[in-house]
Order: structure tokens, then sequence, then C-alpha cells
């Protein structure tokens, strides 16, 4: 054999070990993160905003990180996802809604509190704020995982569909049989709103309008006209009552593991990935808004009014739910309430100052 053969046949053999090397070197870690969404571009903000965290972080550390998602629940329920992520070893990373969030990390449940906001800006400036941060970091002793923001939960603000009436004034709630999350807080909000409430898994919700075992439900505009409740029930009101949204965690003990510089590539990719999400929801949950207008047989804006009147019946019977039943500090809630008032506050007074003056 020629010597330049023998040089060539020793350069092919070794070529599978050279691109094996090659891969082993391009990804040194791995982030799977799980959601309940599906893996649609158009009809959710929280799939967009994941693959283009995914984009991000994969470019930033060179593909030392790669990240895999995983949507529609193909792995799991949210909280069989949370447990998983817990460990860190087979899912990283997920998205949950409040009331499951809740089950880790029971401070969460305060975010449930009726008519917490006024605008989506007051909602994205709380969460996305220093405070609300610092208010979450417990997530890391108390569930091991890391918190990295909050999305909303299908555009934030929701709207009640019922089959009974158009609900123009909490007096037309009274005698309501409203099928709510399996979330105690939902339950409390609407019994003192003079509706009865009946917690049913969301796999049950579309046979309960159906047979009757519920007169109505509520979830945000764009989760009425994606999953057809006007087939189910003919009239919708905007109240926006319940601000649903849903946190975004890691697991720590991962988290940990790597190194400096992909943990700032994954925390600032995250904190775009969010921001981008937030302009989406209110764009989805607008659109479908005016589609629900369109078809269901009636639907009604509540005007600030009758909510603020709404939310002074509310409020007081949540707040007693969630220190005397829910067992949260009292002073705790409180301080949740008046940072979310003053971020308004200051939103407010800001734009007078720099765009009124």
């Amino acid at each position: 054999m020629k010597p330049t053969q023998s040089f060539l046949m020793a350069a092919m053999a070794a070529l599978p070990l050279a691109i094996a090397s090659a891969t082993a070197q391009a990804q040194s870690y791995e982030m799977v993160i799980a959601t309940q969404l599906p893996e649609d571009m158009r009809n959710n903000e929280i799939y967009p905003a994941l693959v283009h965290f995914k984009n991000l972080v994969e470019a930033r550390t060179d593909g030392d990180l790669e990240v895999t998602i995983f949507g529609g629940g193909q792995l799991g329920s949210e909280v069989e996802n949370g447990s998983e992520v817990q460990g860190g070893r087979t899912l990283q990373s997920t998205i949950m809604s409040a009331g499951a969030m809740s089950s880790f990390y029971q401070d969460y449940q305060a975010v449930t509190a009726p008519f917490l906001f006024t605008s989506w800006r007051q909602a994205w400036s709380f969460f996305d704020s220093e405070w609300f941060a610092d208010f979450m970091s417990g997530t890391v002793e108390d569930a091991s995982m890391r918190y990295l923001g909050t999305f909303d939960d299908g555009g934030g603000f929701v709207a009640f569909t019922n089959n009974v009436r158009l609900i123009e004034t909490m007096e037309d709630l009274e005698g309501l049989n409203i099928r709510t999350e399996e979330n105690p807080a939902h339950v409390a909000i609407m019994r003192s709103l003079g509706a009865s409430a009946t917690p049913l898994p969301w796999g049950e919700l579309i046979t309960a309008l159906e047979t009757g075992l519920a007169d109505g439900q509520f979830n945000a505009p764009v989760l009425n006209t994606t999953f057809n409740f006007d087939a189910v029930t003919d009239y919708t009101t905007l109240t926006g009552h319940v601000y649903n949204s849903a946190p975004w965690v890691v697991s720590e003990s991962w988290y940990q593991s790597l190194p400096e510089e992909h943990q700032q590539a994954l925390i600032s990719s995250a904190r775009e990935a969010i921001q981008l999400s937030h302009g989406m929801s209110g764009a989805l949950a607008t659109a479908s808004w005016v589609e629900s207008c369109e078809r269901f047989e009636a639907c009604y804006l509540m005007p600030d009014a009758e909510r603020e009147r709404m939310a002074e019946v509310a409020r007081p019977a949540w707040q007693e739910w969630i220190v005397n039943d829910f067992g949260m500090d009292e002073a705790r809630v409180q301080g949740l309430l008046d940072e979310v008032e003053r971020v308004g506050q200051q939103l407010a007074d800001d734009d007078l100052r720099i765009y009124g003056q």
C-alpha cells in the first residue's frame, strides 16, 4: 500500500471520531422546556417567545447550550412538569398556571387577587419589576426552582361567557353557576359576587357547559375563541376580574451546574423572551375580543365604574380567604397590593410628566 493511500485510510477511519468529538464540544448542556401551550406561532404568546429564547441562547453560547421545547402538554401535566423540574435531570424548565405554581410556592396565590390590575402596562411593569423578582426569590428555597419571569396566560384579563344572560352589572351574576379552575381563590371571588362556583379540570369544561352542570365560565378572550366557547355559551362580558398569569421557572440545581457565561445568556435571553411575549399577548387578546363580539350572541365591555364597584365587594372577601383560610401572611398580601397600586400610580404620573406637560 502506498503511503498516500495509508494516510487517507487512517484519516477516513478517524473521521467519525472527529465528528463525534466536534458534536460533543458543540453541545455540552441541554435545556428541555415543557409547556401546556400548543406548538403554534400564532395562537398563543408563550410558544413564540420560547422559540425566540431558544434561538438567543443557542447563538449566545455558540451551541454549547441546546434548548428543546415540548408544547401541548406532551411531557405531562403542569404539576408533573413542576415536579420533574425540581430534580432537573430529564426536564429543566417549565411554565405553569397560577394555580399549579401555588402548589409549589404558596405565595404566588397572592396574584389571584380580584381586579388586581387596570391595564396591561401596569401588570407587565409589576411582574417585570425587581420588587416582584424579590417576592419570587423564595422559589429557590421552597421549591428548588429559580424564577425567570411571568407570561400572560392567554392574554391576562378574563371574560365571562354564559348561557343565561349578558352580564352588565354585579347583580347579573346572582344565581349563575360558574365553572372555575380548581383554585379556591377563584371560588371565593365568585361567591363574593353572588354566583355559585363549580371547580372543574379543563378537560371537563365543555361537557359541563353542554350538559348544564355549569351556566358559564371565564377565561381570556383568546381561549374563549380558540376553544369555541361560543358554540356552548351565548353571552360574553370582558370584566378582567382575574388576571391569568403563567410563571416561568428553571431547575435551581441544573442552573447552578452551568458556567457563569451560560447563566448570563439564559437569564438575559429569558428576559427578552418575556418582553417579546407582552406585545403579542395584548395583540392576540384584542383581536380575540373583537372576534368574540362577532361570534357570541351578545358581548359587553364592562366600564371601569362597575369594575370598581365589583372590586369593592370581591377584594375584601378574597383577602379574608387568603389570610384566614389559605394562611398567607396578611402583611405580605397587603405589601403586594400596595406595590401594584404604586406601580400604577407611577406609570400615570410619569406619562403626564413626560408627555403631558
